[in-house]
């Protein structure tokens, strides 16, 4: 008789805070894309860096989104590491647009590190990396 091994259950990310993080992140996937996709469609040659910029910013938030939704220790570890890169992203073009702000003749999502946006784009990978790190060590046991 074969014998099966079960797979460890699938460690939940949307629960308790978690669920406001995936609200928060579909909040910004909606705001980002529908603001770069209007950006890049009518008026791409003004500021083409800050609209692509905001582009990326919300396929980030999307898969971080889909990814916190998921659930499980691969789709925790990738939210982990684009979590980390967002917050990378929000600091370097943040700083970036404070420093040299002809780089940017019209906003992004992390410029001025999402000041646009009550600066929930430098809050919000910080919450979700916290969070990601506490669902590590709640994961269950492998069997």
């Amino acid at each position: 008789m074969a014998t099966t091994q079960q797979k460890p259950p699938r460690t939940r990310l949307i629960s308790g805070p978690g669920m406001l993080l995936v609200w928060l992140y579909g909040v910004m996937v909606v705001g980002a894309v529908s603001r770069s996709v209007f950006q890049i469609a009518t008026e791409f040659d003004r500021a083409p860096l800050a609209y692509t910029l905001s582009a990326l910013a919300g396929l980030v938030y999307g898969f971080i989104t889909y990814s916190l939704v998921r659930g499980g220790e691969r789709a925790r570890r990738a939210a982990l590491v684009c979590c980390a890169a967002e917050l990378a992203g929000v600091l370097v073009v943040g700083t970036w647009t404070l420093v040299e702000p002809s780089a940017f003749p019209d906003a992004t999502v992390w410029s001025d590190y999402g000041m646009g946006y009550l600066f929930i784009p430098v809050l919000l990978p910080v919450s979700a990396l916290y969070w990601l790190r506490r669902a590590e060590k709640r994961q269950p046991d492998a069997v």
